[in-house]
């Protein structure tokens, strides 16, 4: 299962056809994607499922109709095991950015995270769950996919925030600073804290729940 959001309304894609009451299910193979973004950022369409029985498909047959672009970047610990985040556009977030062409998508993190923060001796202690959004470029949707890296630093130097990338703060925040800065961030990243125990989502509906809302948009 995936979830790609637009705005902070996901997109759900998965294996299974029902997902309950609540969900609009529809074939990703037959479905107009862009369609499905217009309505949610137009008329506040919620809780979509894409469907196709094979998982290994789902993406594949999302990127065809949205092209994707790659980015990463960094869950970064102090020494203190405190987390570094980055305040922009009026949300906390975390270091990331694009990856540039023939760049490794580790290189890429690690590059992003001293750009965007000043942070050095950055090393990368394990990969993370990806996550995904929608954005705008040229006036075409994209989907962004971010890899992210759980990294370590005993870095003490000042923190840059990079101003022309419109940061304007970056913070090192302990475990209860982190909680009350997702309460004001991105629902992908709200998800990838949960797998730190730091931020719990609410599960999808029971499977179990029907609904006949499984038709096409017109």
């Amino acid at each position: 299962m995936y979830r790609i959001f637009v705005g902070q309304t996901p997109i759900i894609l998965s294996t299974k056809k029902d997902l309950g009451n609540k969900f609009l299910s529809l074939p990703i193979k037959e479905t107009n994607i862009k369609q499905i973004i217009k309505k949610i950022k137009k008329e506040g369409l919620q809780n979509v499922n894409l469907y196709h029985p094979k998982e290994h498909k789902l993406l594949k047959h999302f990127k065809k109709q949205i092209k994707p672009i790659t980015a990463a970047g960094g869950l970064v610990y102090n020494k203190h095991q405190e987390i570094l985040f980055i305040y922009r556009k009026g949300c906390w977030d975390l270091p990331k950015g694009k990856t540039e062409k023939g760049e490794a998508i580790e290189d890429t993190a690690l590059r992003e995270v001293c750009e965007e923060t000043g942070v050095s001796g950055l090393k990368i202690k394990r990969p993370l769950s990806p996550t995904f959004h929608i954005m705008k470029r040229k006036g075409k949707y994209r989907l962004k996919i971010t890899h992210w890296f759980e990294m370590q630093t005993d870095c003490e130097q000042e923190l840059i925030p990079q101003t022309e990338e419109d940061i304007t703060k970056v913070e090192w925040k302990d475990v209860k600073e982190s909680q009350e800065a997702l309460k004001n961030s991105y629902e992908n990243i709200k998800l990838l804290f949960a797998h730190e125990n730091l931020f719990s989502t609410s599960s999808l509906p029971d499977a179990d729940e029907k609904d006949d809302r499984n038709s096409t948009l017109s």
